[in-house]
């Protein structure tokens, strides 16, 4: 069963005098409960796509249909209520608060999703213990390595329970040790949580840990394996 379907997504920029076309025509299928790597080089439009597939940019034309929807001209405050509600989200800067500790950074998550008050100091401890992390809550974001606060980052991420959690190259600042962890943990997610995951990245390292490879080149799909 299918989570998110892309129908010739087309997707320029206009810089200056000059368009720049960015996708050129995607088509893509990602079943529920799998893991996805969008692989490329930079300038491919991987994280293009994958911002237009998590609603956070909108294509010049085609659509997406997330869980039965399509999201491709729904108005931003439903939108927005989609990203809070069903969607998480992992970068590759891991854009922490730097004042709070681990644990206040996934409260603050939860509480912006509206989260069951009186559960979240469980779930944000289930978030940590997930990441290993349990018995680092209290410490700040500067007390830990990169490979800690890319974990905190992603138990930021899926602490609302997402259907679908979206990766802009999240392992390319990590060492391959290092990236490869945060990368298990996400195959954690699907076979545990059932969590569907799309990720972006450049490490051909990454490939043999996903369901499906799609390969961009110039804005254009062109191998799926």
């Amino acid at each position: 069963m299918d989570i998110l379907l892309a129908e010739n997504i087309y997707r320029s920029f206009k810089v200056g005098s000059t368009v720049i076309d960015v996708l050129k025509g995607i088509n893509m299928e990602i079943g529920k409960g799998t893991f996805n790597i969008l692989m490329g080089p930079s300038g491919s439009g991987k994280t293009t796509l994958l911002n237009i597939l998590g609603a956070l940019d909108r294509p010049n034309t085609g659509k997406v249909i997330f869980d039965g929807q399509d999201i491709t001209g729904m108005p931003e405050r439903k939108r927005d209520a989609l990203r809070r509600s069903k969607l998480g989200f992992v970068f590759q800067s891991v854009a922490l608060v730097s004042s709070m500790t681990a644990f206040e950074n996934v409260d603050f998550a939860l509480r912006i999703s509206k989260y069951n008050a009186r559960e979240r100091k469980k779930r944000v401890e289930e978030c940590l213990e997930f990441v290993g992390l349990k018995k680092r809550m209290k410490h700040y974001p500067g007390e830990m390595s990169g490979g800690e606060q890319q974990r905190v980052a992603i138990a930021r991420a899926i602490a609302h329970r997402p259907v679908l959690l979206l990766a802009d190259e999240p392992t390319a600042e990590l060492d391959t040790n290092t990236g490869l962890r945060v990368v298990k943990l996400f195959r954690d997610l699907v076979v545990h949580e059932k969590t569907t995951v799309i990720m972006c990245t450049h490490d051909p390292s990454m490939m043999g840990i996903a369901d499906r490879i799609f390969t961009l080149e110039d804005g254009v799909i062109i191998d799926v394996a």
